[in-house]
């Protein structure tokens, strides 16, 4: 699909785009500044039977292989994901935790929670100093880390869905731990996290061997890793949750004053939980429910911004912009203060995916000026009376669709390394309020239903997605990590596609905006919007930033939301993806 870029004049003068691509779709026109880092006018990447799109190419490889092989998309899920936990050690892991939407050729959609859990010992107060004040050891260090899901959660969908052999499956990952050849990715992520890595000497040793960044081209290797995931080969779960590398973690702790336990890790278990299903604009969207804020806080968004039709104003217009952000504002103050673990506590779901409710929070939003957050309030009862993260998507020939999105949550997470096991521990109680009311490392300003308990799984954005056509075929396969961002980044991919008939690599390429209720601030990715959209856009009243760069060139590192990894099927059946450049990503098909 070809592609015309047009700087347009502040007018609200709409831009003509019928349907969305694979039906009658005209190209859209897109108002992108010559700052901006990515091109939109690459060509899909192209399969007829089966597609994998992550974060690395080794990755991708290794679950388009599994598919070859005559595995079905869960099976290339579980594959890919062990391979990340290898060679994306910032975000793919073992310690951590994550989601998965699977939806099969029959068009069941089921939703795995693997997400962490608080360890018995934890206290609601752990993470405050004698003045109550946050310290930093719910980000860095051993007492960060909640109960890792990961490899429950790989086991659990296999239990329900594989169809290869376990050992098929574990043995890709194994053979990258004994060494693979490092790429720029890596090196980008180990230059921007050497020094916390440095604190801890097992990490230092493994990652920063010489006490020294590797060079690109540079083999790691990681024989600790592969001989944790050989036992998981050869035990499955049970070796992380109760054999051989639960005890090497158990030790982990009490050498560095953790409080996660045998019992802890015993009494782990992955969940299947309804999806959060919701329409629109006549397409049907599965997303994760809690503890996954995601589903229901797009829901919401969706809802709102269905109020208007936003095509009819252009694609990053100070209009289409400035509606949602107030979407993305009274959606984000409802998520801070309702959503949590469900276990823990109940949530008015039902009203917060409503159309109704959209419709009462659309009604306060004016297209002449913007709401300032400290007026928007969390609003159900007043209605009714009453960080570091992978994504990848998979889908295989039989239509089978699986969405991960998987987390240590800040970059190799609280730079904690298990010895002896060779894998990074989360530091994901972080995104549990410490202190309700106190913005954590993403700036999320959480409520008290969202407190630090035992047993109970810390809130978070993680927003794995399927969506099917008004037909009720498979038609995107999105997610990506990026921390509060996530939500906003995954709603903008589907309407560029559904609102303005973008393919997918317009839809991933384009510059992203974001807004999360608090801090009041409308965020844009460094070179995103032209000079005119930031003006038209602070005389409405917005706060408008632009996001810092990081180093001299360095877009990988700063500057950017989201890592989008996004598939879908067009009319003939042909599958069309595309790894966000952000990250440096590939899809990979047959």
């Amino acid at each position: 699909m070809g592609l015309t870029l047009v700087l347009f004049a502040l007018t609200g003068c709409g831009v003509a785009v019928e349907d969305p691509p694979g039906t009658t779709a005209a190209a859209p026109e897109l108002s992108i500044p010559s700052t901006w880092a990515f091109s939109t006018d690459t060509l899909p990447v192209v399969a007829d039977q089966g597609m994998v799109v992550s974060t690395d190419e080794y990755a991708s490889e290794v679950g388009v292989a599994v598919l070859r092989d005559g595995g079905n998309a869960v099976d290339a899920a579980i594959a890919t994901g062990f391979a990340l936990a290898v060679v994306n050690p910032e975000a793919g892991n073992l310690g951590g935790g994550g989601f998965m939407i699977v939806r099969n050729a029959e068009g069941g959609v089921f939703a795995l929670d693997h997400r962490e859990k608080a360890p018995l010992a934890a206290t609601r107060d752990m993470f405050l100093d004698e003045e109550g004040n946050v310290t930093d050891a719910a980000t860095v260090g051993h007492l960060a880390a909640g109960v890792p899901g990961t490899v429950a959660g790989l086991w659990e969908a296999y239990r329900r869905f594989g169809s290869l052999t376990w050992n098929r499956l574990l043995q890709p990952a194994i053979d990258l731990a004994a060494g693979f050849e490092l790429r720029e990715r890596q090196i980008a992520t180990l230059v921007a996290s050497q020094n916390g890595i440095r604190q801890n000497e097992e990490a230092a040793r493994i990652f920063l061997p010489q006490g020294r960044v590797p060079q690109v081209g540079d083999t790691l290797r990681q024989f600790e890793l592969a001989g944790t995931l050989t036992r998981i080969q050869a035990l499955g779960a049970a070796d992380f949750y109760e054999g051989e590398t639960a005890d090497l973690l158990v030790a982990e702790m009490e050498r560095g004053g953790g409080i996660i336990t045998g019992e802890d890790l015993a009494g782990y278990s992955a969940v299947w939980r309804d999806p959060t299903e919701f329409d629109y604009r006549g397409y049907t969207v599965y997303s994760m429910p809690p503890p996954s804020s995601g589903g229901v806080t797009m829901a919401e968004i969706t809802n709102i911004v269905e109020e208007w039709t936003l095509r009819e104003y252009p694609w990053h217009s100070p209009e289409a912009i400035h509606l949602m952000t107030e979407a993305f504002r009274r959606a984000y103050a409802d998520r801070n203060e309702y959503l949590a673990d469900p276990d823990f506590v109940e949530m008015p779901l039902t009203d917060l995916v409503s159309q109704e409710y959209a419709a009462h929070r659309a009604a306060t939003i004016t297209m002449d000026q913007a709401t300032p957050s400290e007026e928007v309030r969390p609003g159900v009862e007043s209605y009714t009376d009453e960080t570091n993260t992978t994504h990848y998507s998979v889908v295989d020939s039989d239509g089978n669709a699986v969405s991960v999105t998987t987390s240590i949550n800040s970059w190799y997470g609280g730079k904690v390394v298990v010895e002896g096991a060779g894998f990074f521990l989360n530091n994901t109680m972080d995104d549990f309020a410490a202190k309700p009311g106190t913005p954590n490392q993403f700036g999320l300003v959480q409520g008290e239903n969202n407190a630090v308990s035992p047993e109970k799984r810390m809130l978070s954005a993680m927003t794995p997605t399927v969506v099917t056509d008004p037909t009720g075929d498979l038609f995107l396969v999105a997610g990506t990590p990026g921390g509060s961002t996530i939500i906003t980044t995954v709603f903008q991919t589907i309407s560029n596609i559904i609102d303005y008939g973008m393919n997918v690599v317009e839809a991933v390429n384009a510059p992203r905006v974001h807004h999360q209720h608090l801090p009041d601030q409308l965020y844009y990715e460094h070179g995103g919007l032209p000079g005119e959209t930031v003006m038209a856009l602070e005389a409405l009243g917005h706060t408008v930033v632009e996001r810092d760069p990081g180093p001299p060139g360095s877009y990988f590192t700063g500057g950017m939301s989201g890592d989008v990894q996004l598939i879908m099927r067009m009319p003939d059946g042909r599958l069309e993806g595309w790894s966000d450049p952000r990250r440096g990503g590939r899809a990979v098909g047959y």
